[in-house]
């Protein structure tokens, strides 16, 4: 039993009660593609992605996975200095190689001091069952994440923003995956254009029965050199954006729909302002936002799972 203090599972609470200390993640890039870029499914990526959204400053491909660990490591170790470290394969599908490279690959970044485990974010459709096996032999020593981009769980979104993938292969993937020892987690969307307020409230459901431990919300953003940046110039009325405030009451309702025992890791996406096109909060942060869903969930009277059934 995680206790949070909140009426909801949130992400720091259950890294403090895993690891009993403070563990920051290092986001990488090393420079993969993903199948719908590079014409294996697809291309153009999908029409939401600029990755240069949530690549921080020391994240660069052209730096070895142990330069990029060990400046990440500088970088946070300056406002806390004993913590430990999570290689967080982020940018693009962090499993779309072959299995001795990716091997060399995540065994380089548990080989820098400090790292105590992966978060691997990755697609639904590549994931093999001898990377499993290897990796759920590494979960005996470390702490092994994936990070699935889930985005939607109705095929007909999944196609307008050319994820290349359907839903049902979002399940078959987290079936390989389940019972190995490996944490795995979700990613979502809310706000993708096409989606009705009760197709979105059906993602609840939907999400919740798949083995997940942690679940990723993300605000739709329009941002700088994506497709959809360029859609919603030529056609802003397939869009209906949040507010800050229509988001905060939305999200609240929705995870009381949400399986009660699902770390909640975040509430929204945070692009540079320099990269935003819409919806602009004015300025809201993370946190900011958070303590506005906190608040909203004691003043209505709500909590993760109240409106859940199994």
């Amino acid at each position: 039993m995680i206790f949070t203090g909140k009426r909801y599972l949130n992400y720091a609470s259950f890294i403090k009660q895993r690891f009993g200390q403070r563990v920051q993640k290092i986001s990488l890039d090393i420079g993969f593609s993903c199948p719908n870029r590079d014409g294996s499914k697809g291309y153009g990526g999908c029409t939401y992605c600029n990755n240069n959204t949530f690549n921080p400053n020391y994240c660069k491909p052209d730096k070895s996975i142990k330069k990029q660990l060990e400046d990440g490591i500088s970088f946070f170790s300056k406002k806390y200095k004993d913590q430990k470290y999570l290689a967080y394969f982020q940018a693009y599908t962090n499993t779309y190689s072959d299995l001795n490279s990716l091997k060399a690959l995540y065994e380089e970044a548990l080989n820098v001091p400090g790292i105590i485990g992966l978060v691997i974010g990755t697609r639904p459709d590549c994931i093999s069952e001898e990377l499993i096996v290897y990796l759920s032999t590494l979960a005996k020593k470390y702490f092994i994440s994936l990070e699935f981009g889930v985005e939607s769980t109705l095929n007909k979104t999944l196609l307008k923003v050319n994820r290349c993938h359907t839903f049902e292969d979002t399940i078959k993937a987290f079936d390989l995956c389940k019972n190995k020892g490996i944490d795995l987690g979700a990613h979502l969307i809310i706000g993708l254009p096409g989606e009705n307020r009760q197709e979105l409230l059906e993602h609840a459901k939907r999400i919740s029965d798949l083995p997940i431990q942690t679940l990723k919300f993300h605000h739709l953003q329009i941002v700088k050199n994506s497709v959809m940046a360029v859609q919603y110039k030529r056609n802003p009325e397939d869009f209906d954006l949040f507010t800050a405030k229509d988001y905060i009451a939305f999200i609240t309702e929705f995870i009381t729909y949400l399986r009660p025992n699902i770390i909640i890791e975040r509430f929204i996406s945070e692009a540079p302002l320099d990269l935003l096109i819409a919806p602009k909060w004015n300025g809201l942060k993370n946190f900011e936002i958070v303590a506005k869903i906190d608040k909203y969930l004691v003043e209505k009277n709500l909590w993760q799972g109240k409106n859940y059934r199994s």
